[in-house]
């Protein structure tokens, strides 16, 4: 059969082609086509396929097989045919940006510190890179610095094939070893290497390269990142968000940080005195049912740790069963039930089965919470005696 012709090799900003159709066969979910020639790239290296479309077919994955691209199409398309290809060039140039970005921080970080780049996933909203030794924060930091400036000076991405005799004396970096022909990409002063996918044609097209996190992974870290369009509208996102802080904190933007860190002093005070509220309001129950036998209480809503607190003070004051519900929003209740040295299975998977509800714990004490109304809540306990 013959060999589908790589347009996106001669020229990775070919936008739209025209080929006949050699063959298209049912696929998993659909049909796949091979052509004469196609500008759409293949799934690899990291990097996903492009889509687009094949005439009025949509187009959604591509990938290569001994050397064949093939085009995944919901509906088949006619042998012999002529077909014009057209492909989603916002996501094509969206991804040849994060892939020449990743280009010149792993080549920096190679350069400054000798680590390989030996995991690279490019994802929608952002693409990381893993790396088989550790950086600091402030390392990473200068990387980013030493990346974007080398894009500003916006030089020219040169891609070549060495011949054989060429290729052992020039310092390129390779994931594995190679054979045969060897397509070169380089970012002039900041890395050469084997790569078999589609760049910018000059640097200052990258735009703009910013580290999001930088985690520990195996013996190095991982670095997540985003390139270009992708930085401008992660910005904007920040942006965003500052402005809504900005206005809820009454702060200028510049001084969010300051003013959120007020507030959380101020949120950790009246916690603190809300939390001495309760105890004293917890010794007052204590003292109100003390001796009372079983007790059943309704409360506003009340979170669980709240609500765990009080049903185990008045369970040790009143010499009985201590029940506690807690009202939902939407008309549902909370629960903690404790009776001290007591078995409660028994009366929780009734109570359960009778009111809709679900939960566990310990034999003497149980939290969860029942669908159901206060008055039939009450009514469960009457009938319980």
């Amino acid at each position: 059969m013959e060999e589908c012709k790589k347009l996106y090799y001669e020229d990775a900003y070919i936008k739209e082609f025209d080929a006949h159709v050699l063959c298209c066969e049912e696929g998993k979910d659909g049909f796949l086509a091979l052509l004469d020639q196609t500008a759409f790239y293949p799934e690899g290296g990291g990097q996903p396929s492009d889509t687009g479309f094949l005439g009025d077919i949509p187009v959604s994955h591509v990938g290569e097989k001994n050397g064949q691209i093939w085009h995944a199409v919901k509906q088949p398309v006619a042998v012999g045919s002529a077909v014009h290809g057209k492909i989603d060039w916002e996501r094509r140039f969206d991804l040849m940006q994060q892939h020449s970005g990743e280009h010149m921080v792993s080549g920096l970080i190679h350069k400054a510190f000798g680590y390989d780049n030996v995991g690279f996933h490019m994802g929608s909203e952002a693409i990381t890179i893993d790396l088989n030794g550790p950086i600091s924060e402030e390392q990473l930091s200068g990387i980013e610095e030493q990346a974007n400036r080398a894009i500003w000076l916006d030089r020219e991405v040169r891609i070549f094939y060495p011949d054989k005799e060429e290729l052992p004396r020039l310092p390129y970096r390779s994931k594995k070893e190679l054979t045969g022909q060897v397509r070169l990409v380089e970012f002039p002063d900041v890395d050469l290497c084997a790569c078999c996918g589609t760049h910018v044609r000059r640097t200052g097209e990258i735009g703009l390269v910013k580290f999001l996190s930088m985690v520990k992974f195996r013996e190095g870290v991982r670095i997540e990142m985003v390139c270009g369009e992708r930085a401008l509208k992660y910005f904007s996102m920040l942006q965003g968000q500052n402005h809504q802080i900005s206005v809820l904190l009454s702060a200028k933007m510049g001084e969010t940080a300051k003013a959120a860190a007020r507030l959380y002093e101020e949120a950790s005070r009246l916690k603190e005195l809300v939390r001495e509220y309760q105890m004293e309001d917890l010794k007052r129950r204590q003292e109100i049912y003390q001796g009372a036998g079983d007790v059943l209480l309704f409360e506003k809503e009340m979170d669980a740790d709240t609500l765990r607190r009080l049903t185990d003070a008045v369970m040790t004051a009143c010499g009985g069963r201590c029940a506690v519900f807690s009202a939902n929003p939407d008309g549902s209740h909370k629960y903690a039930i404790g009776e001290k040295d007591g078995d409660l299975k028994a009366l929780v998977k009734d109570m359960n089965a009778a009111l809709n509800g679900r939960g566990g714990g310990k034999p003497f004490f149980v939290q969860g919470s029942v669908q159901a109304g206060k008055e039939e809540i009450e009514a469960f306990f009457r009938e319980r005696g």
